[in-house]
């Protein structure tokens, strides 16, 4: 069996370490794809819909098999893959103590931005935690898209990692509205890799979000905050909406990361400029805390100030 990356090698490929799991489960010989072998069936993989397709023929193969919502929201993995013990192996960057993996898939919200509720539907129980932690891989990369809609399977799964001092990342943010005291008593005694991640897509998040910030903050916990912010639609309501996070009080540990709004449906994003400039210096932290927006010159002779009446 041979596999491709489409999307590159920069962040595993989940699926592929499943199928080439499943296969090796099987005997069956699996590697990256390499042009002068020879397969029975090779499985291109893409995650992201604007990534370039592989263009490059593939002549060596009786079967090819595309999967990924870049080619396909609806693909699935084999019924006995999907749960399967991935085959870190495949990318040598992975350290011994590192596992990916989902609690649950879905997501209650439908959010015009994000594919996950038209991919995987409402939010339901995928996996338990103490499946994912296995050899010893105690460090938790959890890709859930909304793990405190799950009610008491999320809360149980969150308990679990409190209690046996699993390190996590929730890498795809959480749902800072569905932060409740008992949520916040528990998100404050996990031991978490890096940050606490919350979503921050409009303006009413950013009081959901310092709410959830204070009431975790109430249960002792003195880390850092990461707050995934969209750029859409009117460029004063994003600026606010970043620039709301400068401010001194926060001492720099509630940090903005803003991405452009993306065409799901389109290989070439038309993305417009203010939005890159904006994304450019919220995720540069020296120009963020160090610079005004208005003052801010992504490009020689060019002062963001034009952007902003």
């Amino acid at each position: 069996m041979g596999l491709i990356d489409v999307d590159g090698h920069n962040f595993p490929n989940l699926a592929l370490m499943k199928l080439s799991a499943y296969h090796k489960d099987r005997g069956d010989e699996v590697s990256w794809y390499d042009i002068f072998g020879e397969y029975d069936r090779v499985y291109m993989a893409k995650v992201f819909t604007h990534t370039p397709d592989y263009n490059f023929s593939i002549p060596n193969a009786r079967e090819i098999i595309r999967g990924g919502t870049g080619y396909d929201i609806h693909s699935r993995l084999p019924e006995d893959a999907e749960k399967i013990v991935p085959d870190y192996s495949l990318y040598p960057y992975i350290d011994k103590k590192t596992a990916y993996g989902f609690l649950t898939r879905g997501c209650i919200r439908r959010c015009p931005w994000c594919i996950v509720p038209r991919k995987e539907g409402t939010i339901q129980p995928y996996q338990n935690v103490d499946d994912i932690a296995v050899d010893g891989r105690t460090n938790l990369i959890l890709m859930d898209n909304n793990i405190l809609a799950a009610g008491d399977y999320g809360m149980e799964q969150l308990r679990k990692i409190a209690e046996k001092g699993y390190r996590i990342d929730f890498n795809q943010a959480m749902d800072a509205r569905l932060v409740t005291d008992e949520v916040a008593e528990v998100l404050a005694r996990i031991k978490w890799l890096g940050y606490i991640r919350f979503g921050c897509d409009t303006p009413s998040q950013v009081n959901d979000c310092e709410e959830a910030i204070e009431k975790i903050r109430s249960y002792g916990y003195n880390g850092a905050f990461f707050l995934y912010t969209i750029l859409r639609g009117d460029i004063e309501e994003c600026f606010n909406r970043t620039n709301h996070w400068r401010n001194p009080i926060y001492n720099g540990k509630i940090r903005p990361f803003a991405q452009p709004e993306l065409d799901f449906t389109s290989v070439k994003q038309n993305i417009p400029q203010w939005q890159k400039d904006m994304a450019h210096w919220v995720n540069k932290k020296t120009c963020f805390y160090g610079v005004e927006f208005e003052n801010f010159e992504p490009r020689k002779g060019f002062k963001c100030s034009s952007y902003l009446k």
